[in-house]
């Protein structure tokens, strides 16, 4: 019963890291200004992308919780 608790709060910890990953990934806005004198939101560079780079904690978490619950069903 605890590898399947246990399974459980680690899938969720890590589709929750990553998704603080791609909510928190750095400020919206450039500190440049724009032609006309504004601020501007675009990036300074292109969107990142989830790629395993970044989200790499939270695909080991989701997988040592598939692990737990793939163990405890078998028992």
């Amino acid at each position: 019963m605890l590898g399947i608790g246990l399974g459980v709060i680690l899938i969720f910890g890590g589709i929750l890291f990553m998704a603080f990953q791609a909510i928190w990934r750095g400020p919206l806005s450039d500190k440049r200004r724009s032609r006309a004198g504004g601020a501007t939101l675009e990036p300074r560079t292109p969107g990142a992308g989830f790629g395993l780079k970044a989200n790499w904690p939270g695909f080991v978490l989701i997988a040592i919780g598939v692990a737990l619950l793939v163990a405890a069903a078998a028992l």
